[in-house]
This record gives structure tokens, sequence and C-alpha cells, in this order.
């Protein structure tokens, strides 16, 4: 007979609001149907996983995250399957496969990888979501490690065969706002139902507040390639704080923002208004020195990953690590980090019965030690394959 329900009991469970004690989890397909507490004998149809000891989380939700363990999201056909199974190792349950600026033939290759792994989903492996471009339409004087010769300005691209930056694959469009065109780009892409994202931007407070007006409602790794805040002189940072509209991602790695900073961060715009994220590249989980890649570009894995010229490119830090990061150095409580790893992405990417364990959502759960390594992942009230013991 086939089982129809799993009891994952014993472990302690991170509630919207508090940390339950030796509570049951209810699972029957991919929903959660259910939270006990106590013993109960089991019908033949029915199995019960012991979790004693451990700590069950929602399934973290990274909105920001270009690769890990060697795979780069703009590898080729397989590479965004690849990484939504290698993704779950560390307690991911969606994700958005995020793009650095590229050539026209890899975007489309790269939207083709997508739109073929959200048509296909691999059981146990991380929801596909739709895309973050990290994209062309950016500030070249803050462009970072993004190669500088794939920059357009919206009035450029509109000239270029290129595959439209409003398909149904694309979730998220991070732009500087500042750029020729870049307000017609904006508003076009609100009015396609793209969310539109600050970043890389050298954007005055003026003109940020400019793109909120007109729909921009997400903020790219806060702080990293923006305009920097004065207390004369707000900029992009100053924008982004003290606007209500606007959920910011936040880099929790410890190295790209200061833990302090973070504090502060979180602080101004509450947890309802801040995403965790990793900025993960293709050297995220693998060892100091091991070389990389990002977007075709060899980096090379250390506290965070850098280009051979010594430029920032990204983090090296999975998602179990962020969420550690913020409880250890940080100050945030268990309930505080899973809001900002699990609960406010998925609110802000409008995933329906994702990112909180309740009655009636969907069963994506990470299972961490008491040190919060991540032991095992359900997608859809399935495992992933084992991780790190």
């Amino acid at each position: 007979m086939s089982v129809t329900r799993t009891f994952l009991s014993g472990a302690d469970v991170v509630l919207p609001d508090r940390v339950a004690l030796g509570l049951t989890v209810v699972m029957e397909g991919d929903r959660i149907v259910d939270l006990t507490s106590g013993p109960r004998e089991l019908s033949n149809s029915e199995r019960r996983v012991d979790a004693t000891g451990q700590l069950v989380v929602p399934g973290f939700v990274d909105v920001h995250v270009h690769g890990v363990m060697g795979i780069d999201v703009l590898d080729g056909a397989d590479a965004v399957s690849a990484v939504a199974r290698e993704l779950s190792r560390f307690g991911v349950t969606a994700f958005c496969p995020t793009s650095i600026a590229c050539s026209p033939d890899t975007l489309s290759a790269f939207l083709d990888s997508v739109a073929a792994a959200r048509s296909a989903p691999e059981p146990g492996a991380a929801r596909v979501l739709r895309a973050h471009l990290e994209s062309n339409f950016i500030n070249p004087e803050y462009n970072g490690a993004q190669p500088a010769e794939w920059l357009w300005t919206y009035e450029d691209a509109t000239k270029r065969p290129l595959r439209s930056f409003f398909s149904p694959d694309v979730g998220i469009l991070t732009m500087a706002p500042e750029m020729p065109g870049g307000m017609d780009l904006l508003r076009a892409a609100v009015q396609a139902g793209i969310r539109v994202s600050l970043g890389h931007s050298g954007a005055t407070f003026d003109q940020a507040r400019e793109a909120i007006d007109a729909g921009a409602r997400h903020a790219t790794h806060l702080f990293n390639r923006m305009s920097p805040m004065d207390h004369r002189d707000p900029g992009l940072v100053g924008a982004v704080l003290s606007s209500d509209e606007v959920a910011a991602e936040l880099i929790c790695d410890g190295h790209h923002v200061h833990p302090a900073v973070m504090r502060v961060a979180i602080a101004a715009k509450g947890h309802s208004r801040v995403m965790a994220i990793t900025d993960g590249t293709s050297g995220s989980g693998l060892p100091r020195g091991t070389c990389a890649r990002l977007g075709g570009r060899n980096i090379t894995v250390g506290d965070v990953a850098r280009l051979d010229d010594g430029t920032l490119a990204g983090s090296v830090a999975t998602m179990d690590r962020v969420f550690a990061t913020l409880v250890a150095q940080a100050g945030q409580s268990l309930v505080e980090a899973a809001l900002l790893c699990s609960t406010t992405p998925a609110r802000e990417l409008g995933l329906i019965g994702q990112g909180v364990i309740a009655p009636g959502r969907l069963a994506d759960l990470a299972i961490l030690t008491p040190d919060l390594r991540v032991v095992q992942t359900w997608v859809g009230g399935r495992t992933s394959h084992p991780v790190r013991p």
C-alpha cells in the first residue's frame, strides 16, 4: 500500500511567530495538512520520520543566485536544472536563476534553459522560479564584475535582434534608472509585469524616488554597487532604506555587508521588507582556492568570489550559511532569520503557499542540525538527495 501521510516528528519547528518544541509536521501529497504534538499510532499507509533534536524551518527562497557547486546558470542547456538539483543540498526549495550582462545569444540560451527547467521540474530539486536578469541595463561606473562590453542603453537594445527582456520566463530585471532611456525601460517593464529592481546604479536620491514612484519595488544587493548614503546626500541606499514600497536584497555572507550594517538595514526596513540572498556563484559550496566561472570568466573561491584581477564577483555562500550568519553574527532569532530567508522573499515574489510552515501550505522544508547545517530538504513533500553528514 502506498504511503498517504508522512509524520515528521520530534523536531523543533520554526513557525511565523515562535519556535514550537517537539512538534510533528504532517504531510500529505505536496502539502502540510496538520501540526500536532504527542505520539499517535500510524496506519499501514502512514509513515513516521524521526527528526528528534533537529530544527525544521521553511524552505529557503533565494531570489539572487548565479550558480553553485561548480555550475553557472549560463553554462548551457541543462545548467539551470543542474543548479536546481544542487541547491536543495543547502535547504533551498525555490530560487531565481540569475544572469549577468551577456550577449544576446547567451541570454536567449539562458532563458531557454530556465523555461525547460520550469516546464519539467525534477522531484526533490529546488523549484525554478522566473529568472532574475542582473542585466545589460546598468551603469558602467557601477558594473563591478559585470562585463562592460555587454552594457547597453535601452535605446541601443531596441535596435538589436535579441530575445525580449520581457519574456514570460523573466521575473526580475535589475537596472539603473539614471541611464539614457532608463525610465522608459522601467515603465515598459512594469507594464509587462516584470518586477523592476534598482541596482548597479549611481542614481541620486531624487532619481531613485522617481523610479520608485514609477513602479520599482526591489533593490539588488543593498549597499553593493550603488550610490552610497551620506547624511546630506542619501543616494540610492538612502532612497531604498527610507521607502516602504521597496523590498531590499541583502547579501548575508558576512563579507559583502558587515553584520552591524545588516542589523541597521533590517532595523530600518523591518523583516518584512528585507530578503536575505546569497548572490552565490558557481564557487558556492566549493573549497577555498578552487577555480570556477561566472558568465564564462574565471573566478577564485575565497571568503568571496573574485575575478582574476581581484574584482569582487559575488559570494561563495549558500543559503544555509546565510541563515546561520544571520543568527550567529547579525543578532537575528531563528524566527527572524526564517522571515528573511523564506517568508519575505516568498511573499514578495507572490509564491502562494510557500515560505511558511502552516497547514495548507506547500511541504517545502529544510531540516537543520542544532548548529544549523542542512541534513535534509523536502520539496513538495518529497525529499531531496542526502546531503553532508
